[in-house]
């Protein structure tokens, strides 16, 4: 039912053969796709088919083609008629204004070959009055197949007009030209050629022009599977289906990823120092070879010149560094010694070092430390690297060598170690030796091999650290 307040003309209609008996059928109107605006907000389409009673009859609502606010707006309706029996039925258009509320088919539809496809609709009949005399016969063409004179010009079988018709209008309808000649304006193609025919349109039968199909603007086109075509596949982002986007994986405020294995990669672990022990964060360093405070420290070691000492760090974590550190228990800052140290991995592979050996401050002489490490130059001693590097997790190696002073120049803080059995070399599995060194050293080498001839561990082991400036 349409919405209340679209305004409608209902079309009554009766067809019956020449003598008289009621045909069988149906009536088809269509209309563009309609839209009305608010307050109705329906959009109509598809045609609407009238079926003839056992009487002949039918009866149709529909809405004006003037209706207020339609879009679009000057338009028609195509009425096709369908009628058993015969071949070639009518299709021809009309206006249904909303001032005529009810109209008969038989007011507005073409009778004439001669005039257009569109037909003015006339205005609303009176009363019906007391039969007239039938109007004087017009001269009469040669007789068609079987309709009868001066009844449906266009196709001379039907006939219905006359004996159903208004015996005045009848007589107006005989001046029409030679009865049931198929070319005198009957319709015998659609959209074909030869003519006569009847171009019938995307929007007179209310569909959606093929040319729309996979067009922008148009309908959506199915592959043979009936799926839509992937060209045609809206593209989603991830906010709009309430997913994290691929960029998130592994990063900062994002997800956490998984390595080859399936597992959660060691740097995407916090961190998991105990609590309220001494880390080396908690003393400034980013990371060490050993705690200094809980190894025993006996005697005075001096490092050797020209040897190259080789500790091993253990680093969990993405770690940014940039200085190398060795703990002195005594060092003056002599002017003429010259120092290189740098930072390996596991596999013997140099992540840096210092470009040429440099020299080397006193030990002991930050602000505020305690007298005595001051005076006897006890402390920390960095040796810059030429920029940050952030070490992955992993085993590596630090290495420090004074090239150039004497035998007693740097003494060392160290793990005590008189024998080839250093507690820092007990491992399982892939071997990883923390402490050893080689001898007649005057720089950083290219890269370690802790398997290699010339590696001892016979010595007192220094303890090292990582720092970030």
């Amino acid at each position: 039912m349409l919405p209340e307040g679209i305004p409608t003309v209902t079309v009554t209609g009766r067809y019956l053969t020449p003598d008289g008996r009621p045909l069988s059928g149906r009536v088809i109107w269509r209309a563009p796709l309609l839209v009305f605006p608010a307050p109705y907000d329906v959009i109509l389409g598809a045609p609407v088919t009238a079926t003839l009673d056992p009487q002949g009859r039918f009866e149709v609502e529909l809405p004006a083609t003037d209706a207020p606010g339609m879009n679009p707006t000057g338009w028609a309706y195509t009425v096709a008629e369908q009628l058993d029996g015969i071949p070639a039925g009518r299709s021809y258009q009309v206006l249904l204004p909303a001032e005529t509320p009810r109209v008969d088919i038989a007011d507005i539809a073409p009778t004439d070959p001669t005039t257009p496809n569109y037909v003015a609709v006339k205005g609303e009949q009176g009363p019906q009055g007391e039969p007239g005399p039938p109007g004087e016969q017009g001269e009469q063409g040669p007789q068609g197949k079987q309709g009868a004179p001066g009844v449906q010009g266009e196709r001379g079988e039907q006939g219905e007009r006359g004996a159903q018709g208004d015996p005045g209008r009848q007589g107006e309808r005989g001046e029409q030209g030679p009865k049931g000649d198929p070319g005198s304006g009957s319709v015998s193609t659609v959209n074909d050629d030869p003519g006569p025919h009847v171009v019938l349109t995307a929007a007179k039968v209310g569909a959606i022009p093929a040319t729309d199909k996979g067009a922008a603007g148009g309908v959506a086109s199915l592959d043979t599977g009936g799926i839509l075509t992937p060209a045609q596949r809206p593209t989603y982002t991830a906010a709009q289906v309430g997913a994290l986007a691929t960029t998130a994986r592994g990063a900062a405020g994002g997800v956490a990823s998984l390595d080859t294995s399936s597992r959660l990669p060691v740097e995407q672990l916090p961190a998991t120092a105990p609590r309220n022990i001494w880390t080396p964060q908690s003393l400034g360093f980013q990371a060490w070879s050993c705690d200094p405070y809980g190894v025993a420290n006996p005697a005075a070691k001096y490092l050797t010149p020209q040897r190259l000492y080789v500790t091993g760090i253990n680093i969990t974590e993405p770690t940014p560094v940039n200085r190398v550190i060795m703990f002195a228990r005594g060092y003056g800052g002599v002017s003429g010694n010259r120092y290189a140290a740098g930072i390996y991995r596991e596999n013997g592979t140099k992540v840096t070092s210092t470009a040429a050996p440099v020299s080397l401050a006193m030990a002991g002489q930050t602000t505020g430390s305690p007298p005595s490490m001051i005076n006897d130059h006890v402390g920390a001693t960095p040796i810059a690297m030429p920029s940050t590097v952030t070490l992955t997790p992993g085993r590596y190696w630090l290495t420090w060598v004074l090239t150039t002073g004497a035998a007693n120049d740097y003494a060392f803080f160290h793990v005590q170690n008189e024998a080839t059995v250093a507690p820092a070399n007990f491992f399982f599995g892939t071997p990883f030796a923390r402490a050893w060194y080689l001898a007649s050293q005057s720089d950083t080498p290219a890269s370690l091999n802790q398997g290699a001839a010339g590696v001892l561990t016979n010595h007192d082991i220094p303890i090292m650290a990582l720092a970030l400036v």
